[in-house]
């Protein structure tokens, strides 16, 4: 380590003697899959209980409801989990944001259930990178703070939400209201195995068409018919079309049909749209209503346009990248391999965050791979690694009281 004061090295021991593991071991053993409302229970408890050490209020805050449709094309609530919420000293001058989440990707019926060592000091298991990791290196972070000569220069907002997998539609409402007046944020999606960092983001939307034709057999008088189905593979083909080097589109599964002797009166298609900026973004919605309504008129059928951009595009502005460069610069005084960040197409909180005008850095989780999948893994060192990474960034950000 180089170039740190007395009170930083302090800082960054503490923020390394965590019991970071063996809090992954514990969250990662409870199933957490976004639609578990009983696993996300238990994990709430256990993270509001691991957070109370902390000062400051904490509470469960009720998620919003949200509408989807169902395969049938009818319009559904879904229920989603409680969300954590801690603030400590709301009067200080430098006000900073850190979110994560506690939801995985894994159903409780999902055969990817339990840890195991893939080998000395890279942990397999649901949730571990992806990213009840990264929520222990929240607290250890802040803990570390809150022995610090700095600390009351710094307030704070945590959220760990329950649905950050399914798009943050139960919690973007709150991400949006915790964000304002922030001086940045930090996210703790993890970083890649070999500490890169995610840049700029496309943003991203859900869409799901309803397309409402007319019945009629399919021998006796198929014209008489308006076939949902053969406009809805149309409307797949007029949207996927629209991909550009500033736009993926994908069309990625048609509910409806019909028996084969019968002319089918309804489907429903659903897509996925990412566009990289703010501008791409507004072209693909008026693209993709104008693409609804060339196909209801050619096909004579009505169409229902349900969804969202729940992420909008995050691109690297002046102060995200002095963030950006901070976080690089304590990684040097660390002695870290150099940090780098690039753009991915994923999409995660960071959109949501950055939207609302604050710089933020969403992958200071530890490191890791293979995320969503079964062979998903944490590499262990990098839980102190990440935890000091942290650390610093907050107390040299508390210092100067920007970015």
């Amino acid at each position: 380590m180089t170039s740190l004061t007395s009170t930083e090295t302090a800082t960054l021991e503490r923020a390394a003697d965590a019991p970071m593991l063996a809090q992954v071991e514990r969250w990662a053993a409870i199933n957490s899959g976004t639609g578990n409302l009983v696993g996300l229970k238990n994990v709430a408890g256990q993270l509001a209980d691991a957070f109370a050490s902390l000062p400051g209020d904490i509470r469960l805050i009720t998620p919003d409801p949200i509408e989807s449709v169902d395969a049938a094309g009818q319009i559904r609530t879904t229920q989603r989990g409680d969300h954590l919420h801690l603030r400590v000293r709301p009067e200080a001058p430098v006000q900073l944001l850190f979110t994560g989440h506690m939801d995985t990707v894994f159903a409780v019926d999902h055969p990817f259930q339990s840890l195991q060592w893939r080998e000395p000091g890279v942990l397999n298991g649901p949730g571990t990178a992806d990213m009840k990791a990264g929520i222990s290196v929240i607290l250890a972070a802040l803990t570390a703070l809150e022995a610090s000569p700095l600390a009351n220069r710094v307030g704070y907002d945590v959220m760990i939400n329950s649905d950050e997998e399914t798009g943050s539609h139960a919690s973007a409402a709150l991400i949006a209201e915790l964000a304002k007046g922030k001086t940045a944020a930090l996210t703790y999606e993890p970083a890649l195995p070999d500490g890169t960092l995610a840049g700029a983001r496309p943003g991203s939307g859900n869409f799901s068409v309803i397309v409402h034709g007319l019945s009629a057999h399919a021998g006796r008088n198929p014209d008489d018919g308006r076939n949902a189905l053969l406009a809805a593979a149309d409307l797949a083909l007029r949207l996927s079309a629209l991909k550009s080097p500033a736009l993926k589109v994908n069309p990625a599964k048609i509910d409806g049909g019909s028996p084969n002797n019968v002319v089918p009166d309804q489907a429903i298609l659903r897509v996925n749209m990412r566009p990289s900026t703010p501008e791409a973004m507004i072209e693909a919605e008026a693209a993709l209503r104008a693409a609804v309504a060339a196909v209801s008129r050619d096909h004579d059928v009505h169409c229902h346009i349900h969804g969202n951009f729940n992420r909008p595009p995050k691109p690297l502005d002046a102060a995200a990248t002095r963030l950006f460069e901070l976080v690089r610069d304590c990684g040097a005084a660390l002695g870290l391999p150099p940090i780098r960040w690039n753009a991915t197409g994923g999409v995660c909180d960071g959109n949501n965050i950055a939207a609302c005008g604050i710089p933020v850095v969403d992958t200071m989780g530890p490191r890791g791979g293979a995320i969503h999948s079964s062979d998903e893994f944490l590499i262990v060192d990098s839980l102190a690694e990440r935890a000091q990474l942290s650390a610093l960034a907050i107390t040299r950000i508390a210092e100067r009281g920007t970015v």
